[in-house]
């Protein structure tokens, strides 16, 4: 081998060696940008992508709820169960399965994707569903909803007794049909 095939053999190995350290270091970098990225997911994306699939989400002060999930907001979700819809209010979510492995991120949402439990409690309030109201401590009322306020709901209970609900303390809204 003369002079100028060992220098172009050289260069091709420093070559070699520079891809291979480049690609070690790309991969590294783009780990960490998914790390990164990763981090911005919330529960309320992974969710919205889940739409339409059987979930299991498990509640505080309630439990396992199951179902197919209809209908995802900044801080509710609505679970088509076997027997009963559940209104359910996220910060009482404690796990889910089944979950899609994809997010749809808060810019793509639709408008009616936006409205908050605050919405959809006054829905029912202006049908006069009876419902069962679980709340974040265990307890259970079956209940008729009147109005909804800022950070409470108005329930009619058992013979006209009007109680106020903080909407902090509900886990989950239970329709009774």
């Amino acid at each position: 081998m003369d002079w100028d095939e060992r220098l172009f053999a050289f260069l091709d190995d420093l070559e070699q060696q520079a891809q291979t350290l480049y690609a070690v270091d790309r991969a590294s970098e783009l780990a960490d940008r998914s790390r990164s990225e990763y981090a911005g997911v919330t529960l309320v994306t992974r969710l919205m992508a889940s739409m339409g699939r059987e979930v299991t989400l498990d509640l505080t002060g309630v439990g396992q709820v199951g179902g197919r999930l209809q209908r995802v907001g900044p801080d509710w979700c609505l679970v088509h169960g076997a027997a009963q819809d559940w209104m359910v209010r996220l910060p009482a979510v404690t796990a889910v399965e089944g979950a899609s492995e994809r997010s749809v991120p808060e810019v793509a949402w639709s408008p009616v994707s936006r409205l908050g439990l605050g919405s959809a409690l006054r829905r029912l309030a202006d049908t006069g569903t009876e419902c069962r109201l679980h709340a974040m401590d265990g307890s259970v009322r079956d209940a008729r909803l009147v109005r909804v306020g800022s950070d409470f709901v108005e329930a009619v209970i058992g013979e006209g007794r009007v109680v106020l609900v903080a909407r902090d303390a509900l886990a989950a809204v239970q329709s009774r049909t």
